[in-house]
């Protein structure tokens, strides 16, 4: 193993952090691996990865610390209690939060990362399970420029579109962009196939013809296309993207604006929440209007 080579902790070894992290540790990083459970860590760990019982000792062995987990909670935990991750990371070292949270504790972490002589970069991604294991990742980032040069590379690992957005927390903002799109785009998916059912036309014949006019995207061409056949197999389960519409709709509250069609779709999604469907993929909506 190169010794040049940053030697990193990662920190969430579910759906989308276990190939992430498998990228790193093929590249020849030396990895410290942490996550609430050991088995999903199991085949980085035969491949070399190094475990650890808690985040904070994988942390303390790292150059670069990477999160992946799952709710701002989470983050917030991880980052800012005591004995917690800046307060056990290493003298100078990166620590990028891949997980969509909220841009104000984004700013808050980098700002007491700062205070400890740390780095600090939200990062969050689109692309899901799929671009996770294909290392086809977007990465949204915000932060300190030059803490952004020494990542660059390690994230540009696992994403092949990797942008800095700007200051500490303009990667979640970036990603709340993101998530309202698509909350306006896989509504309108939904409503007009719904409409295709209520006209009587062959629903796969209209795709045939609209996927590749304006109307194309991939909520159209990909989730469309699961929903006419019925299959609701999550690549992005409806849990996190409730999390993620309410975390969107908060930001842009409190930056002065209502965005209707958001609350639009965060009404419709919570409404298969309430229907015990939250574990299925985003493009379960269809049920709604079924």
């Amino acid at each position: 193993m190169p010794d040049s080579l940053p030697k990193i902790a990662f920190i969430g070894l579910g759906l989308m952090g276990a190939p992430m992290a498998s990228h790193l540790l093929l590249a020849g990083h030396e990895m410290h691996l942490y996550s609430r459970s050991r088995s999903k860590a199991e085949s980085l760990i035969a491949a070399g990865g190094i475990w650890y019982n808690t985040a904070a000792a994988a942390a303390a062995k790292a150059d670069i610390v990477i999160t992946m987990v799952g709710l701002p909670s989470d983050v917030e935990a991880l980052y800012l209690s005591s004995g917690g991750l800046l307060d056990r990371a290493k003298p100078g070292a990166i620590l990028i939060d891949m997980t969509t949270s909220s841009p104000e504790l984004a700013i808050r972490i980098a700002e007491a990362a700062a205070v400890k002589g740390l780095s600090a970069l939200d990062a969050p991604v689109s692309g899901g399970v799929g671009g996770a294991a294909n290392a086809k990742l977007s990465i949204m980032v915000g932060g300190d420029g030059d803490a952004f040069a020494r990542a660059l590379p390690i994230l540009e690992k696992m994403g092949t579109n990797v942008r800095h957005q700007g200051e500490p927390g303009a990667g979640q903002h970036t990603k709340m962009v993101n998530q309202t799109v698509i909350a306006g785009t896989i509504l309108g998916v939904a409503e007009g196939l719904a409409y295709a059912k209520a006209a009587g036309l062959d629903c796969e014949r209209v795709m045939q013809s609209i996927a590749t006019g304006a109307a194309g995207s991939v909520q159209l061409n990909v989730m469309g296309n699961l929903m006419l056949k019925g299959d609701y197999n999550p690549g992005f389960m409806i849990t996190h993207f409730v999390k993620d519409m309410t975390i969107a709709l908060q930001a842009a509250t409190a930056n002065g604006l209502d965005l209707k069609g958001l609350k639009t779709a965060l009404a419709q999604f919570t409404t298969l929440v309430d229907a015990g469907l939250e574990r299925e993929g985003t493009q379960a909506l269809a049920k709604v209007y079924d």
